[in-house]
């Protein structure tokens, strides 16, 4: 059974350490999403139909919106990952020019070689998260900063979107499926007909999901799903947010068996540990603003 070793959730999105052996669902983030091996044994993640081989020298990038799995081999041993899903208006904060991660497109290359700086400033923050006791929102977010703005620098196409002003999130040209999109955010905690959705929009059923998935390079069962999951996470980590058989019915599942199980198929833990273990950073400034000598500019 796969566990989670430890969260931390903020502005910056959420970081999550994880000991995983089982497969996930195929699913989707709005975030920025970034996979690197701690420990164990090399293991696979499935992006654009592919599956992509996670090793200590290499990582996994994954576009927001890109539909992807965690691909676990069958009696293969255990592995100790570090999942980062970086929020792009985190990013934004740092430059105006990085809200470009939200793109579908930010991150041409699905599987990379690791340098050894980036190697470092992962273990760093893995280090960190093992280790005893609470830490502070800027150490967090400072190694965070490196880490990232090391994998943007050498990985992402940001300088070359930026000087085509290319916009900085997924936008469909077809107004049907614009309204298809309002009305799942709308309806998340409520049971979608995706047929009844479909005919609202003037489509056949076939014709909508081939549109929606042409528009948004995913299923609205996925999209819907990953909404699903964003608000779990955001309640999960709030101490008001009261029972999980009420956070069952908030987002739509008749019984709490259910939600856990979509939880575990999505993330690897059920939502009781997630609330167990998150580490909740509060509203927070960026680390700082890009100056001279910074990589990024």
């Amino acid at each position: 059974m796969s566990t989670a070793i430890r969260i931390f959730q903020g502005q910056f999105g959420r970081v999550a350490l994880l000991d995983m052996d089982k497969s996930l669902v195929a699913h989707a983030h709005s975030e920025c999403h970034v996979l690197i091996k701690a420990s164990g044994a090399d293991t696979y993640f499935n992006v654009r139909d592919r599956s992509h081989l996670l090793t200590d020298r290499t990582a996994v990038l994954i576009n927001a919106w890109e539909p992807h799995f965690y691909d676990h081999k069958p009696n293969a041993p255990r592995t100790v990952l570090i999942a980062l899903y970086i929020e792009p208006k985190w990013l934004a904060g740092i430059n105006r020019s990085l809200f470009l991660s939200a793109r579908p497109d930010f991150f041409p290359s699905p599987c990379v070689d690791l340098s050894p700086t980036t190697r470092r400033h992962a273990d760093d923050l893995i280090m960190t998260m093992l280790s005893v006791g609470e830490l502070s929102r800027d150490g967090v977010e400072s190694m965070l900063f490196d880490l990232m703005i090391d994998i943007i620098e050498r990985f992402s196409e940001w300088r070359h979107m930026s000087r085509l002003f290319a916009p900085g999130m997924v936008q469909s040209s077809d107004a049907r499926i614009r309204r298809a999109i309002t009305s799942i955010r709308e309806n998340v905690g409520q049971p979608i007909d995706m047929g009844d959705l479909a005919r609202q929009c003037n489509l056949s059923r076939a014709h909508f999901f081939s549109l929606f998935r042409r528009c948004t390079h995913m299923t609205p069962s996925v999209f819907l799903n990953m909404l699903r999951m964003e608000r779990a996470c955001t309640r999960l980590a709030d101490p008001g947010a009261g029972t999980l058989g009420r956070l069952s019915e908030e987002l739509g599942f008749s019984e709490q068996g259910h939600f856990t199980r979509f939880f575990r198929q999505h993330l690897g833990v059920a939502p009781s540990d997630y609330r167990r273990i998150v580490d909740l950073y509060g509203a927070h400034p960026p680390p700082a603003a890009l100056g001279p000598g910074s990589h990024i500019a």
